[in-house]
């Protein structure tokens, strides 16, 4: 009964791995298929987000930082922060998968604290769902809120290095408020269809 408890608190991909290590080889190299082909989708929805601006006051809106939050949470602390990883190791490969240039020199520009923050966001959202903080839409926001707020944190640290701590925060920040306010209300909202999506691909 217990491991039945613990298993419903699990992310799709930690119950799908915890039955991989009971049910056999077979198992386990469908569960590892699984995993590169979900790396590979959340690469190129980072990828593609990077690149989609909508007009939203007083900035566009970018989704990125939205797709960042939905992959920690569906896939787990590991799956999650290798999928990040995987991709700001394209873009530091020249891949042109981020919205303002490619390559290794990019993470030394005023985004380089925020794309950091993507990968410390993912490792930590992820983390938080395996304790199953992804069940119900108050933590689940929660831990959206808790997400962003350290993308935040590395960002406005590392662009305060270059433009000083008070510009960092007029213009690393406050004018994205808005717009991560709704981006924590679609993420929040979105989990049902980002935890099915894992589900389908776990089969």
């Amino acid at each position: 009964m217990n491991d039945i408890t613990a298993q419903a608190k699990m992310t799709p991909l930690a119950a799908a791995a915890l039955v991989a290590r009971r049910g056999g080889d077979a198992d386990t190299s469908l569960t590892i298929m699984a995993q590169i082909c979900l790396l590979v989708c959340g690469v190129t929805a980072l990828a593609v987000s990077a690149h989609i601006k909508i007009p939203f006051y007083p900035v566009p809106l970018t989704m990125q930082t939205l797709v960042v939050l939905l992959i920690g949470m569906s896939y787990g602390s590991r799956l999650g922060g290798a999928t990040v990883l995987a991709y700001l190791g394209a873009g530091a490969a020249g891949a042109p998968v981020f919205a303002g240039g490619a390559g290794i020199i990019y993470f030394a520009g005023p985004t380089g604290g925020y794309l950091a923050g993507f990968f410390v966001a993912a490792i930590t959202l992820g983390f938080l769902a395996e304790r199953g903080w992804a069940r119900s839409f108050v933590t689940t926001a929660l831990s959206m809120v808790i997400g962003t707020a350290l993308i935040y944190a590395c960002g406005v640290t590392w662009l305060s290095q270059l433009i000083g701590f008070e510009k960092a925060i007029s213009f690393g920040m406050l004018p994205f408020l808005y717009g991560d306010a709704l981006k924590l209300v679609i993420a929040s909202l979105g989990m049902p269809f980002a935890w099915s999506f894992v589900n389908k691909m776990m089969k």
